[in-house]
């Protein structure tokens, strides 16, 4: 006997789960073989897509007995290792090609790990097609969140980011009206506690030295803005059907507690957990279900005292220029997102400073008309208009 209520998901999966990983040669991407390698009876690596790492895509199709690969750079067409791919595998190219996998239907997931907002055509079709998404793409739910999530049913998406994975397990079985609020914690990145005087002597090979987390190379300069934090506000604001201002950011220097939901009796709940993507990579193709861990546990006895912190929007403006845009909604969202992966890449590239970054994404949403969402069709103009502005004013 349970004094537990039937509250349970009930989320139907196939099993073995088949699996398509698009962005598979990225962080994330890595990291979800490295679970499914762990999992070879519950997941079948069905299919998977890469930009242009052509030997990459080779060996892992190898390892996996993948049935299906694709390129977004369809340059790589006329690559002779795409020679050694495994007997029936099919190879495609371009960036339909990597959408066209998310349609399969030898496909039950697909993991979402395109990095930018190119995501958001992959994410919209596999929506539409009726299979489960595990979403590491936030970018695309940042621009296109007014479209995907009314199509999105009860567990169908679920959350890979490490904090609204964290969000969604604090609030399965609870009743969304009793959210008082949400809080999404941080690192505070490699540069907490600095000023904007010493933020202006930053390289970024100081940016990409983050002491917590091991991420690509755009999501680490996201970390150290506070960007990513603030497309994550988004994102949980997308998610979880939950008004900006009922969004807190704690900066957590352990990165311990991955986000906390506070409830309108004062009661907290917090998911914590170690420092590990593949944590709610795993979650995510395991739900409803939980699997044996493959993480190294937290010793708990031994870990450093968790503090909490506040996040310091003055000195990181790009986390206001985040909230700003989420609150006002619309197209601006996308024109932010589109005038931050401008200046993320002119930084990495030595072509502008650490806070040029937040200069040149601020006087783009501010020189852009704000439209609100119709579709597709005009959310890639206005990113394609946003981005040609950020490049202006990179110069």
């Amino acid at each position: 006997m349970s004094i537990f209520e039937d509250t349970a998901p009930r989320a139907v999966r196939h099993e073995p789960l088949r699996v398509a990983v698009l962005g598979a040669s990225g962080s994330v991407g890595m990291q979800t073989l490295d679970v499914c390698r762990h999992f070879p009876q519950k997941v079948q690596v069905a299919a998977l897509a890469v930009r242009s790492s052509v030997e990459f895509a080779v060996k892992a199709a190898a390892e996996f007995n993948c049935k299906y690969v694709a390129f977004a750079d369809a340059s790589v067409k006329g690559n002779a290792l795409l020679d050694s791919l495994p007997q029936g595998c099919k190879a495609s190219f371009g960036p339909k090609a990597v959408q066209e996998l998310a349609e399969l239907d030898e496909v039950d997931c697909v993991v979402n790990a395109v990095v930018g907002e190119a995501g958001i055509y992959a994410g919209l079709a596999a929506v539409k097609a009726g299979k489960v998404l595990a979403y590491a793409n936030k970018e695309s739910i940042v621009v296109g969140g007014d479209l995907l999530m009314p199509l999105v049913k009860p567990g169908q998406l679920i959350p890979v980011d490490s904090e609204h994975s964290a969000i969604f397990q604090c609030l399965i079985g609870e009743n969304p009206a009793d959210i008082q609020r949400i809080w999404l914690t941080c690192s505070g990145g490699p540069f907490f506690g600095y000023s904007r005087k010493q933020l202006k002597h930053v390289s970024a090979d100081d940016a990409l030295a983050h002491p917590t987390w091991k991420m690509g190379a755009k999501i680490t300069i996201d970390c150290a803005t506070l960007m990513n934090k603030g497309l994550e506000l988004i994102e949980a604001h997308h998610l979880f059907d939950t008004p900006m201002d009922k969004l807190e950011v704690l900066v957590h220097r352990q990165s311990r507690i991955h986000s906390m939901v506070e409830f309108v009796d004062g009661s907290v709940k917090a998911q914590l957990g170690a420092s590990d993507m593949r944590l709610p990579i795993q979650f995510a193709l395991s739900y409803p279900h939980r699997w044996p861990a493959i993480a190294q546990p937290v010793e708990w006895q031994e870990t450093a005292p968790l503090t909490g912190d506040y996040a310091d929007e003055k000195t990181f403006g790009c986390l206001a220029l985040a909230r700003h845009a989420g609150t006002v909604g619309g197209t601006l969202p996308c024109i932010m997102n589109a005038a931050n992966e401008v200046a993320n890449h002119a930084f990495r590239r030595g072509r502008c400073s650490f806070l040029d970054i937040e200069r040149i994404v601020a006087e783009t949403m501010n020189a852009s008309e704000v439209q609100r969402v119709e579709d597709l069709q005009q959310l890639t103009l206005v990113d394609a208009e946003a981005r040609a502005l950020a490049r202006s004013f990179v110069g």
